[in-house]
């Protein structure tokens, strides 16, 4: 069974389009998360004529990529062997990119599919904090013997696929920090790369203000640092020459997920 995971927030502009993409990719059943929705996304699903849609619903916002540990959580209660994530804004012509992903794990290349959304490094970059986020990505890739597989790509970024095998081993909760479901991946001996290559703006995913864009380049940067501490079974933390990166880390409801699972798996 192909399951497909779809995280949203007040994504009613865009989910008919992610659905109706993603329908098309051969998945058994598709599961929005919708956390802390205000603008009537939930109505959506209500005109569509997929079947299949298995819909969780939480009136509070469940934080930064908690949704996909939550969806994966379900997906992994009903029998999903192949487990695909898409935000609910990544509007683009990504369908080919989908099927590339899901294929990679149905033929037991990879446990973890990832998509390449990073072009090489050019002169120019949007900001020394978006260089140092990519740094940071490559830096914890090569610890973990990766970089020459994925480059600096990450399942923080672009859609991704995961095996059953990979969400019995890794913990729920990992998935809502990505970069160390990666790093705990790696330790359990479970084969990560490259699926598919999209360029970010082919995404489709809507413009976010400088503010929130900072803030995720801080979350992510975080929980590289994390992860790097988790790969080396070190203590976890945040920091880096002196500098805390949390961003939208103190968001995630862990809390949340740990009731729902413990809801489903009782």
């Amino acid at each position: 069974m192909i399951a497909a995971v779809i995280p949203v927030k007040n994504e009613a502009a865009t989910l008919k389009k992610v659905i109706n993409t993603i329908s098309n990719t051969g998945t058994d059943i598709i599961i929005p998360v919708f956390n802390g929705c205000t603008d009537g996304s939930q109505q959506i699903i209500e005109k569509l004529a997929v079947p299949h849609l298995s819909p969780l619903y939480f009136a509070d916002s469940l934080g930064i990529d908690m949704p996909r540990a939550v969806g994966a959580a379900w997906a992994y209660k009903m029998g999903a062997d192949v487990i695909l994530f898409v935000d609910g804004d990544m509007a683009g012509n990504i369908g080919n990119t989908l099927k590339k992903l899901i294929k990679s794990i149905v033929q037991k290349r990879f446990h973890l599919a990832l998509t390449d959304c990073y072009p090489p490094k050019k002169a120019g970059r949007p900001s020394l904090l978006a260089s140092y986020l990519l740094d940071m990505r490559i830096i914890l890739n090569r610890a973990l013997g990766l970089e020459g597989a994925i480059g600096g790509a990450s399942p923080s970024h672009g859609p991704h696929v995961v095996s059953r095998r990979f969400l019995e081993q890794i913990p729920f909760r990992e998935l809502a920090v990505p970069p160390v479901a990666l790093a705990l991946a790696v330790r359990q001996g479970l084969p990560a790369g490259i699926g598919a290559c999209l360029p970010h703006a082919q995404l489709g995913s809507r413009q976010r203000d400088p503010i929130h864009s900072h803030r995720i380049a801080e979350t992510i940067i975080g929980d590289c640092l994390e992860a790097l501490q988790v790969y080396h079974n070190q203590p976890r933390n945040r920091s880096r020459k002196g500098v805390t990166y949390i961003g939208y880390h103190q968001e995630r409801r862990f809390d949340l997920l740990e009731d729902f699972i413990e809801r489903i798996y009782s």
